[in-house]
């Protein structure tokens, strides 16, 4: 099976999961849409973008992937810093973007990587009362 195949299939499936689409329902609109084949993994190229069509026009509307970037790595003692804002960041599911532009608007530096050890601090209890606002506690911080 290609990858374009593997890719299209995934996609129709989490299309089903999206429509909310009983496993009859979703069986029968392969039966109509591709010739009698009840399985996915049964289709041509051309049977999976028909498929692929007809739930778009049911209503599925494609997610992009969502890229939480990469970590900055960090110089000096800095590290307890950067391991508070790395978990601050994912309890709330947030990208290493949404710091960069934290400290971008806090400190007109582009990267939370180019931040002194005053500024990183500064961010990190941003990042904390950011927590609070949304419902996230968090444990004191001492330094």
């Amino acid at each position: 099976m290609t990858d374009r195949r593997k890719a299209m299939i995934s996609k129709i499936h989490i299309a089903k999961q999206q429509l909310q689409m009983a496993d009859d329902s979703y069986r029968a609109m392969l039966a109509r849409l591709a010739e009698g084949k009840t399985s996915s993994t049964k289709l041509t190229l051309q049977q999976l973008d028909d498929v692929l069509a007809e739930m778009k026009r049911l209503g599925f509307v494609q997610k992009t992937a969502r890229n939480i970037g990469k970590r900055p790595t960090p110089q000096d003692d800095r590290e307890r810093y950067m391991a508070k804002v790395e978990a601050l960041l994912a309890d709330q599911k947030r990208p290493w973007d949404y710091a960069d532009g934290m400290a971008l608007r806090m400190f007109k530096v582009e990267k939370v990587a180019w931040l002194d050890d005053d500024q990183l601090r500064r961010l990190m209890i941003g990042l904390e009362i950011d927590a609070r606002r949304h419902g996230k506690g968090t444990e004191a911080w001492e330094k």
